[in-house]
C-alpha cells in the first residue's frame, strides 16, 4: 500500500477499536449487505432493550424535558445513544471520532451536579449532541477527510464546543464529511462513504452527510453540521430530516477546520439537524442564549426573538430555477403543498428565477478561485490522490485579485437586486425545491444549485419533510420532455423513480437574511397546512 493508504486502514481501525465489545454488533443479527433499509434496526434487532429504544425514540423536547425532571439521567441517555451510535456505524460508516469514554464521565457528572443543586447546568442539560468532523474537540482529530490530517489531534475546542458544554450538552461523537466537506456526497479516502440508513444504495448527502445518517438511524437526537453550500439542506432532504441554515452571524463559526480556510466571499455556518421543527427551534434558543457573540467576534449580539407567523402568507413558488427540472417526485411535492397552502387561505404566487443561474456561477468560481491550491496543500504531504468527485479543483485556475474583487462586486450587486425584487413583491416567503432529487443514487448527485444560491444571497432556509414519499408509479416520468440545459439533461437521464420509492421529498422555505425566527415559525404554518 501507498503511505497515504496504510494512514487511511490505520485510522479506520482505530475508530472501530474504540467502539466498545458490548456495543459490537453481532454477526447473526447484523444486516447483510443486501438488506438496503437498516433504519428499523434498533427496533427489530432486539439487541437493544426496552429502555435504550425509549430513549432513542424520543425528541429532543422529551429528552430536556425527562432530564429536567429527574426522570431521566443523563448517564443512561448518553449510554444508550453511544451503543445507537456504535450501531449506526457498523451499518452506515457515519463517524469520524468516537468521545465515548469522556461523554459517560461527563453525563456522570451532569447528573451529580443535579442530585447536589437540583439544578440543571444549562438549556442542553444532559443532552447528547454529536458534531460534525469540522468542529475541534481537544484530543481529537477534524480530518475533513484528508489523510494528511488524520493523527493530529486538536490541543483546543471550537468556542461552539465549548459554549454547548457549558450548557450542559454531552458530546460524544463527530461525523463523517466529503473531502474538503466540497462535495454533496459524503464519501472521502480516509474514512470512505457514508450511506444513507433508509436505503444503503442510496447518499445521505454532503457535506454533513454523516451527522444525517446518525441522526436518520437515531444515533443521536440532534447533531450540528455546517453549510456553505447546502451541507445542512441536502443531506437532511436526503434522509428526511429538518434543518435551518441560519445566516451568518447568528451561531458561532470561527475556530472549527476549513478546506477552504480563509475563503470568506460566501461565509460557511452552522446549524442543527433534527427530527422535528421544534427540535431544531429548541436548538437555536439555547446557542443564541448562551450569547455566542461574547466567544465569536462574527456574530451579532442579537437575541433570539419571539415571532409569529402573519395568519395570511404571501409566498412565492420556484418551480424551477432556470438551470435544472426538479425530478418529479419533487414537482409533485410542490404542486400538493401549494393546493394545500391556498386551500388554508395563503397567498401563493409564481416566483421566476431571475438571476438564479448567474448567482450560481458566481458561487462556483468563488470556490475555485484560489486555483484548487488549498485542497492540494492539504492532499500533497502524503501524497493523497484527489478523488473522482473533486476533479474541478485540480483544473481550476487561480484568480487575480482585481478578478476576485469583480467577483465580489458582481455577488454584491445581484444580492442588492434580489431583495429590492423581493420587497417589492412584498413575498414573506419563498417556497423551493431543497434539491433536484428526493433522493439519489451513490456518484449521482450533480447539482447543488437549489441551496447554493441561498448561500450566496446569506438567506435563511429551513429543509422539511412534506410528509410525502417518491412513488415509482405516480414518480415514473417527467411531465415535459424539454430539458433545460445540459446539466438538466444530465439529471434527467441518470433519473430512476424505482431505485428511490418510498424514500421521503423533502422542501425548503427560504426568509431574508437573519429571519431565522420567521422562517421556523412560517415553517410551522406551513407543515400545519400540509
Amino acid at each position: 500500500m501507498a503511505k497515504w493508504e496504510e494512514i487511511a486502514a490505520s485510522k479506520r481501525a482505530s475508530l472501530l477499536k474504540s467502539i466498545p465489545q458490548e456495543w459490537r454488533i453481532p454477526d447473526h443479527i447484523k444486516p447483510a449487505d443486501d438488506v438496503l433499509d437498516v433504519s428499523s434496526f434498533q427496533k427489530t434487532s432486539g439487541w437493544f432493550t426496552e429502555n435504550e429504544l425509549e430513549i432513542t425514540g424520543q425528541t429532543v423536547e422529551q429528552l430536556l424535558n425527562k432530564l429536567a425532571s429527574g426522570a431521566l439521567s443523563s448517564l443512561d441517555v448518553t449510554k444508550a445513544f453511544c451503543k445507537a451510535a456504535s450501531a449506526a456505524h457498523q451499518l452506515t460508516n457515519c463517524l469520524s471520532e468516537t468521545m465515548f469514554e469522556s461523554a459517560l464521565k461527563d453525563a456522570q457528572e451532569l447528573d451529580e451536579h443535579y442530585k447536589q443543586t437540583g439544578k440543571l447546568k444549562g438549556p442542553f442539560h444532559g443532552l447528547p449532541i454529536s458534531l460534525k468532523d469540522n468542529f475541534h474537540y481537544e484530543g481529537k482529530d477534524s480530518t475533513l477527510g484528508f489523510v494528511s490530517l488524520a493523527n493530529t489531534p486538536a490541543l483546543t475546542n471550537s468556542p461552539l464546543v465549548d459554549l454547548l458544554k457549558a450548557a450542559g450538552a454531552v458530546l460524544y461523537v463527530k461525523t463523517n464529511v466529503p473531502t474538503a466537506m466540497m462535495i454533496a456526497e459524503s464519501v472521502n479516502n480516509l474514512f470512505g462513504r457514508t450511506v444513507n440508513p433508509l436505503n444503503r444504495k442510496l447518499t445521505s448527502g454532503g457535506s454533513s452527510g454523516g451527522e444525517s445518517a446518525l441522526i436518520a438511524f437515531r444515533g443521536s437526537p440532534t447533531g450540528v453540521g455546517s453549510d456553505i453550500g447546502g451541507s445542512l439542506r441536502i443531506p437532511a432532504a436526503m434522509t428526511g430530516l429538518v434543518t435551518l441554515r441560519p445566516s451568518y452571524g447568528r451561531f458561532p463559526t470561527i475556530g472549527t477546520q476549513s478546506g477552504l480556510a480563509g475563503q470568506e466571499a460566501v461565509q460557511s455556518v452552522n446549524g442543527p439537524l433534527a427530527h422535528t421543527l421544534q427540535d431544531v427551534e429548541l436548538y437555536c434558543k439555547g446557542v443564541v442564549g448562551c450569547k455566542p457573540w461574547n466567544l465569536d467576534p462574527g456574530m451579532i449580539p442579537l437575541e433570539w426573538r419571539k415571532v409569529t407567523s402573519p395568519k395570511k402568507l404571501k409566498i412565492g413558488v420556484l418551480w424551477d430555477d432556470g438551470v435544472v427540472t426538479p425530478t418529479p417526485p419533487i414537482t409533485r411535492a410542490l404542486h400538493e403543498t401549494v393546493k394545500k397552502l391556498k386551500a388554508a387561505g395563503h397567498e401563493v404566487v409564481d416566483w421566476a428565477p431571475t438571476g438564479h443561474g448567474e448567482l450560481v456561477t458566481i458561487l462556483g468560481k468563488l470556490f475555485l478561485a484560489d486555483g484548487g491550491r488549498s485542497v492540494e496543500k492539504l492532499l500533497a504531504p502524503v501524497e493523497e490522490p484527489i478523488r473522482p468527485e473533486m476533479m474541478a479543483y485540480k483544473d481550476a485556475s487561480e484568480l487575480g485579485v482585481h478578478d476576485m474583487w469583480q467577483l465580489q462586486l458582481e455577488r454584491t450587486l445581484w444580492r442588492a437586486k434580489y431583495l429590492d425584487r423581493l420587497v417589492k413583491a412584498g413575498l414573506d416567503a419563498i417556497l423551493a425545491p431543497t434539491t433536484p432529487y428526493a433522493a439519489v443514487e451513490h456518484d449521482y448527485f450533480k447539482y447543488v444549485g437549489y441551496t447554493g444560491v441561498w448561500n450566496v444571497l446569506d438567506y435563511s432556509a429551513v429543509s422539511f419533510p412534506t410528509g410525502l414519499t417518491a412513488d415509482h408509479e405516480l414518480d415514473a416520468n417527467y411531465s415535459s420532455d424539454q430539458s433545460l440545459g445540459k446539466e438538466c439533461a444530465e439529471i434527467r437521464e441518470l433519473y430512476n423513480a424505482k431505485n428511490i420509492h418510498g424514500m421521503p421529498i423533502s422542501l425548503q422555505l427560504i426568509a431574508r437574511r437573519l429571519e431565522e425566527e420567521k422562517v421556523l415559525a412560517m415553517t410551522k404554518t406551513v407543515l400545519d397546512a400540509l
